[in-house]
């Protein structure tokens, strides 16, 4: 690996032409060859590996799960509605091997029991998705200490416990991929949506300490941060008023404001391939946070202006 200080030793008078394109050259070589090693990654064979997905019953859970099943892994779903899993099961079984397991992943013991029946269908765990997620819509007068709960025992706390549970399976493979779904509302604070909102920061933190301290076990993890989806979430949320339930739904479907639910789940995928430490999906999710580092106080600014036309609380 070339260092400034190569160069810079190069670069004097007393070194001769052939010294410096000597360096020249082999800087291009290891250009090249990271290059081609990035490409490779990006081939990682997904047939035949076993993938988890929480929250995999609908919604970009789902999509991702039946993206994994059409490039050939054996798939794992897990869901809290028994119907809807069971209706999801028969849509995958389409396209592969599909394992569905009734699981509250806020409950250690439902994911213990997550884990040990895909390793004893499958006999191992390649992939873990956390996906599984709740959204509570509400100013913060109205939201409570057990919306903030619920929030943190799902969004974060199931992804903690998924993770614990698969990884002692992937280190003794030295072998294995986690990606965990966060929000940009894990790295800029949305207005009305806190309890959301302190849950995925905390799964971004979680996931990045957790990418250093798996690397040296084979173990490769990845943090998304999509914006808003276009996945119908708004049927499945909490809304502490009607007209908290009309502003996320009306943004839930504007096409300049969302991401395709599709195409997010392909571009998971592509990330797990790869290793990706971090990917942000749909361009608002990334000027949001291009603003927020390059302009905190303007972004403040922002979100504080955007909150005051929100639905307020009623008075009581």
């Amino acid at each position: 690996m070339l260092t400034i200080k190569d160069i810079s030793a190069a670069l004097r008078p007393r070194r001769s032409r052939s010294a410096l394109w000597t360096l020249l050259v082999a800087g291009a070589a290891t250009g090249a060859a990271l290059a081609i090693r990035a490409k490779r990654s990006g081939r990682y064979d997904l047939r035949g590996r076993v993938a988890v997905v929480t929250g995999g019953s609908r919604g970009l859970g789902f999509l991702v799960a039946e993206e994994l099943a059409r490039a050939g892994c054996r798939v794992v779903i897990c869901a809290r509605d028994p119907r809807e899993l069971a209706l999801a099961r028969d849509q995958l079984g389409v396209h592969a091997d599909v394992l569905a397991v009734t699981c509250d992943v806020s409950n250690p013991a439902h994911v213990e029991r997550l884990v040990s029946r895909a390793i004893t269908r499958f006999g191992r765990i390649d992939l873990l998705i956390n996906n599984a997620s709740i959204i509570h819509v509400g100013p913060l007068e109205t939201t409570t200490v057990e919306d903030f709960e619920r929030a943190l025992a799902v969004n974060f706390w199931g992804t903690v416990h998924a993770t614990l549970g698969v990884l002692p399976h992937m280190r003794r493979q030295r072998d294995g991929r986690v990606v965990n779904i966060a929000s940009i509302g894990g790295k800029v604070a949305i207005p009305h949506l806190l309890p959301y909102d302190c849950a995925k920061f905390a799964v971004v933190g979680f996931s990045e300490g957790l990418r250093a301290e798996a690397a040296r076990h084979g173990i490769s993890v990845t943090t998304v941060v999509p914006g808003l989806m276009r996945t119908g979430s708004a049927a499945h949320a909490q809304f502490d008023s009607p007209g908290d339930a009309r502003w996320f739904s009306a943004a839930a479907r504007l096409p300049i404001l969302t991401v395709s639910a599709r195409r997010a789940a392909r571009r998971i995928v592509t990330a797990a391939r790869r290793r990706q430490g971090e990917v942000v999906i749909g361009l608002p999710a990334k000027l949001l946070r291009i603003l927020h580092d390059a302009f905190p106080a303007i972004t403040l600014r922002t979100l504080d202006v955007a909150n005051r036309l929100l639905p307020r609380a009623k008075p009581v």
